[in-house]
């Protein structure tokens, strides 16, 4: 590896902090949520709102992140990032209500505009045969950051339960503060890092700031290739300066229709089909499995290991392969997950027994639930009313994994293999390949705006889910819920057969010429 491809690369892993940070702060909040929906007393759409808060405030952020990182700079904008992430990761471990939780955790989601910028800095310094393996490094920072918070929230969880961590204060009552906290360290790491990177030398010549930008391309362009790589640059730079009126008229023009649609499409799919509501309520799904609480943080660790296995695949495939055969591959593995997820849920069937309501009377008041002794039950959305009606809102819930463990007749391992199988099938594809595909399509005087058009529809999207899924597992039940979400997967596998072309091994700028006027994938 020569110096200008070894430079290019620590920039890619420097800015890609920020994946891990937002994987981090993403997915923690799913070892915490049942202990502060205790402490909290939250019901299903509460939980949802502590959950998809820091979706909300990326959806605002996506509006301003592109047109904000087109005024000053992607680094300004990345330091700005990781300031937020900080603020809200000491601010969510001391709130004291879910009010003050949500504002510190919708504050946090203000710097997941980190997963709409870091893939453009990263595609504006990086070579183009190197271009998708550099931007997936993003990716994979993400996945590490989510096996990450597994891991962290399932040591915190246990050092709790064992006494361990009473030394440093840690109890059961706490220990979702300490998870919530351990994102200080991570962000306090990013906010260091991007002191040292230099700004995206294609912004840079778009700002005119001509000599800045040579000077940051001699560090990661090579001799060979430099002289035709800034005349490129400099000839899609001239002249494209525009207000937000004339932009918005050429984004939404001709022009750029396929482009724009093949964004919208591939933004849609990545969240519509589910990912955030496995990833931030991992544990929770697999208690729905009935093997109780420790064991689905311990198989939640599976998710994040085989994220990030998956992740690397990708990653080395995709300047080989190309990205149109991945998402393909993905988004059909994506179907097949989720219909064995539906159906091993949908043969479930619930009946608790004189026994083991016998067992759980140390915790719960006895008799309240002599009535539902041997009756049974064909899905969990009956059960767990008949458990409300039993118990009370307050201790139906607190109670309702070991409750389902209890009752539960089913194969656990289908689910298990069809939450993974979703999970690898998603790292090959739609999470790593969604935004190089995002970082390549659109010219670079547009790439702001149009980043942040797809970006909101990506967190919007995102939030939807989030927010949605307590109540679809509680009005529709988990068979209906993981089968909505395979259907989406049936759609996006259409669309993107039909619409998406290959990108891989073209400069941005050969892309820009290439996308420039098509209507159907050239």
């Amino acid at each position: 590896m020569n110096s200008y491809l070894r430079y290019s690369l620590l920039l890619a892993i420097a800015v890609s902090c920020g994946g891990f940070v937002f994987g981090f702060d993403a997915s923690v909040i799913s070892g915490a949520i049942g202990q502060v929906s205790v402490e909290f007393g939250l019901g299903a759409w509460q939980q949802g709102m502590v959950v998809s808060a820091p979706t909300l405030g990326a959806t605002l952020a996506a509006l301003f992140a592109g047109r904000l990182s087109d005024k000053l700079g992607r680094k300004k904008l990345l330091i700005a990032i990781a300031w937020l992430y900080l603020v809200s990761a000491i601010w969510s471990c001391l709130a004291t209500d879910f009010a003050t939780l949500t504002l510190a955790r919708f504050v946090g989601g203000l710097a997941f505009a980190s997963l709409i910028l870091a893939p453009v800095y990263i595609a504006e310094i990086s070579p183009a045969r190197h271009r998708g393996k550099f931007v997936s490094i993003n990716q994979l920072n993400i996945m590490l950051g989510f096996s990450a918070a597994y891991f962290s929230n399932y040591l915190l969880l246990n050092a709790s339960h064992d006494g361990s961590g009473m030394a440093f204060g840690l109890t059961q009552a706490n220990a979702w503060r300490w998870m919530l906290g351990a994102e200080i360290l991570p962000a306090a790491l990013f906010l260091g890092v991007l002191m040292f990177i230099p700004e995206s030398p294609r912004w840079l010549f778009l700002k005119g700031r001509d000599a800045e930008a040579e000077a940051v391309l001699n560090r990661v362009v090579a001799p060979p290739d430099r002289a035709a790589q800034l005349a490129e640059i400099r000839r899609h730079s001239t002249g494209k300066a525009a207000d937000l009126a004339s932009q918005l008229r050429s984004l939404f023009g001709p022009r750029l229709r396929l482009a724009l649609f093949i964004g919208l499409i591939v933004a849609a799919m990545q969240q519509i089909t589910g990912v955030n509501a496995i990833y931030f309520y991992a544990p929770t799904i697999f208690e729905q499995s009935g093997i109780g609480t420790n064991a689905a943080f311990a198989q939640a660790i599976w998710v994040g290991i085989i994220n990030v296995v998956f992740t690397i695949v990708s990653m080395m495939a995709i300047d080989r392969l190309g990205r149109r055969p991945l998402m393909l591959t993905g988004l059909a593995g994506v179907v097949l997950s989720m219909g064995l997820c539906a159906y091993g849920f949908g043969t479930a069937s619930y009946q608790l027994t004189d026994d083991s309501i016998a067992r759980m009377e140390s915790t719960l008041p006895a008799g309240k639930l002599d009535a539902l002794a041997g009756v049974h039950f064909e899905n969990d959305v009956a059960f767990k009313q008949a458990l409300r009606q039993s118990l009370g809102e307050e201790l139906a819930r607190a109670h309702e994994a070991e409750l389902i463990k209890a009752a539960v007749s089913m194969r656990p391992l289908l689910v298990l293999i069809g939450i993974l199988g979703f999970v690898a099938s998603f790292a090959l594809s739609l999470g790593p390949v969604t935004w190089v595909l995002l970082s390549e399509i659109f010219p670079s005087h547009m790439r702001g705006l149009a980043i942040s058009l797809v970006g909101l529809v990506n967190s919007a999207i995102s939030f939807s889910v989030q927010l949605l899924f307590p109540w679809e597992l509680s009005t529709l039940g988990s068979a209906y819920t993981f089968l909505i979400y395979g259907l989406f997967a049936m759609l996006g596998f259409g669309l993107v057969w039909w619409l998406l072309p290959e990108t891989k091994g073209r400069s941005l700028e050969q892309l820009e010429d290439r996308l420039d006027g098509a209507t159907v994938a050239p």
